[in-house]
């Protein structure tokens, strides 16, 4: 693992030019940021369809091979991050078990569950950010062990409790802070923790914690990676601290990008309404001379079939600018070629979201190394479940 952590961490180091930067914000020029460096990678990207980017977008097999004419060494990548999928038999859930959880996230739960059963070490789990406590459940009802879950809001803990009592599950819900220093306590040495999709600064605290009481086995997934407290990303493993990379907020989204498409319906949404905030972004910067991005609240998304200039109007009025006399249609139009121009850079950053992901993922498993751990990545789902399944899981030697 640490050559492989140092393999990425050079590309990642080397390649900064085509991963580093926000799309969203890089396509306020028509100009392509690698022009100088790569004019026929510019040329082919300028040459893409909208359907042929849209294509590349949810195949990146293909996008790889394509862009590879110009960008060799970036086949790499996929070497380096394909990890193994766990085989799954599935589980035979007990009636209820599964009660109140949605499909997809149904999937996951159980594919996690069955991992962590797989793999168990201990004689009992502790649930970390537990909600209300599916994957314990899972786990109390398979194993006959009992599940701490912990979780902060008060509100989830008691919904949590009483389904639990209603199946009979022996499940104890524990509100709590998960920055706290108090919430070790809810630790001990007959555990194996589990999280699934652990956001940010909360999957490395279940890291501190498990390791400071040295509990016998973890197994999580981790997610949002810049939902952290820090401005920068705080490197754990000694290999990651030596690194030159210092990765901020914006930057942690990047592996977040990738997303399983909801449907046409959510396409279409995406696309318009990117469309109309490029578009006003443009026209406050040509026709008000506001040059500083205005980041616009969240809008409803029945709100975006009013159009873009009732869009442009509600905008203004959130950010209490006064609009002058525009041709909205011709800005609705620069924000859709702004929108193509955007997920035509996207494309050249988007090799690269898995590399970086197991770049973040790998500074963790070192660093559990480090601790005395012996720790195994794979995947335990397809990407069409969660593009977030990869799985850490970690135990004690």
């Amino acid at each position: 693992m640490l050559q492989l952590f140092q393999s990425l961490d050079r590309f990642l180091v080397d390649n900064q030019s085509l991963w580093r930067f926000e799309p969203f914000f890089a396509s306020r020029t028509n100009t392509l940021p690698w022009l100088t460096d790569n004019d026929p990678l510019c040329a082919w990207l300028d040459s893409l369809s909208p359907e042929q980017i849209e294509h590349f977008k949810v195949d990146n097999d293909t996008l790889v091979e394509a862009i590879s004419d110009y960008l060799p060494d970036i086949t790499q990548i996929a070497t380096w991050t394909k990890l193994p999928t766990l085989p799954t038999q599935g589980l035979q859930l007990s009636r209820g078990v599964d009660s109140g959880v949605p499909g997809r996230k149904l999937q996951q739960i159980v594919s996690m569950g069955e991992a962590a059963l797989n793999s168990h070490h201990g004689s009992e789990w502790l649930e970390w950010c537990s909600g209300k406590g599916f994957l314990g459940r899972i786990l109390a009802s398979q194993s006959g062990q009992l599940v701490t879950s912990f979780e902060y809001q008060q509100a989830l803990c008691e919904s949590g409790q009483r389904e639990a009592d209603k199946q009979g599950l022996t499940m104890k819900f524990v509100q709590g802070d998960a920055f706290s220093p108090d919430s070790v306590d809810a630790f001990n040495s007959n555990q194996h923790a589990v999280a699934l999709h652990a956001c940010g600064d909360l999957h490395v605290s279940l890291i501190h914690y498990g390791c400071q009481k040295q509990l016998p086995a973890l197994t999580f997934s981790p997610c949002c990676y810049h939902l952290i407290r820090a401005e920068t990303y705080q490197p754990m493993s000694d290999a990651a601290k030596q690194s030159n990379l210092a990765l901020n907020k914006s930057e942690l989204r990047i592996p977040l990008q990738e997303t399983v498409t909801g449907g046409e319906r959510v396409k279409r949404h995406r696309i318009e309404e990117m469309t109309f905030r490029l578009g006003f972004d443009l026209l406050l910067k040509e026709a008000k001379g506001i040059k500083q991005y205005q980041p616009i609240p969240s809008i409803k998304k029945s709100q975006l079939s009013e159009g873009f200039a009732a869009f442009c109007h509600w905008a203004s009025t959130q950010k209490g600018i006064e609009l002058p006399d525009v041709d909205y249609a011709e800005y609705e139009n620069k924000g859709r070629q702004r929108y193509w121009q955007m997920e035509r850079m996207s494309l050249v950053q988007q090799p690269f979201r898995r590399a970086l992901e197991l770049w973040l993922v790998l500074d963790k498993a070192l660093y559990l190394e480090q601790c005395g751990y012996k720790v195994v990545l794979s995947q335990f789902c397809s990407r069409e479940t969660t593009p977030r399944n990869i799985l850490v899981h970690a135990t004690r030697r």
